[in-house]
């Protein structure tokens, strides 16, 4: 589904990414992994189109992509769970679901019984507003707000980030059911290391804006992404 060649990325003139190359197909998890500050979230960023890559390829589905915005590559199927989630804070759950429609034809403009079936809290708080649920509701309106628009690349940065160990084990779940339905890639960036490992079909693990390590699970050592990923 994604093929990055040499792909690069500055913000001003400090090169953050250099020449990454990686691939995330259907019916996997790849987990981008590595220390604080090595370039996970500006490759996501750089996936997603919220900031411009400086250079190399994107292949997404076969399609090779110039560097196009967001709500492009949106409207192509690459939803974005930003760290942070970033949802609306004074629209409605609903509301914050029905922003996906965007990418959808009007006939698709209804939210799917799966998505509550996935985040059953969210059908109980519809007319709440998004700024009044707590940080773990909030990431679970962050994806399904995701998979609103029916992605065939969904990129998750840091879906654990300050969550309760049961929403954790409950995302986890979500993930897993994604990837059984072998309609979409999954890229997951991660810190915490037991949850990415348990979830991940292959690793790609950076270091400096490069890539150190980069396999199927089946064929790396647990020890040697442990020790990309440690300090």
């Amino acid at each position: 589904m994604l093929k990055l060649r040499d792909l690069t990325l500055h913000y001003g003139h400090s090169q953050i990414l250099n020449g990454i190359s990686m691939e995330a197909s259907l019916g996997e998890v790849t987990c981008v992994m590595g220390t604080n500050g090595v370039g996970k979230t500006s490759l996501i960023k750089a996936i997603s189109g919220t900031h411009p890559r400086s250079g190399g390829d994107v292949i997404l589905n076969g399609e090779p992509l110039g560097v196009l915005p967001a709500h492009r590559l949106a409207h192509k199927g690459v939803a974005y769970v930003p760290q942070g989630r970033e949802i609306f804070p004074l629209l409605t759950v609903r509301e914050n679901l029905e922003t996906g429609f965007v990418c959808l034809p009007p006939d698709a403009h209804f939210i799917p019984d799966e998505v509550f079936d996935l985040f059953p809290v969210l059908k109980e708080m519809l007319n709440r507003r998004g700024g009044d649920l707590s940080g773990g509701q909030q990431q679970q309106l962050a994806i399904a707000r995701a998979l609103i628009t029916k992605p065939r690349l969904l990129l998750l940065d840091e879906p654990t980030e300050g969550i309760q160990p049961n929403i954790i084990s409950q995302i986890g779940e979500v993930i897993r059911h994604l990837r059984a339905q072998g309609k979409m890639a999954i890229v997951l960036v991660e810190q915490y290391f037991e949850f990415a490992y348990d979830l991940a079909d292959r690793f790609v693990v950076l270091r400096r804006g490069e890539v150190l390590v980069a396999g199927q699970k089946n064929k790396l050592k647990k020890e040697d992404v442990l020790e990309g990923v440690s300090v």
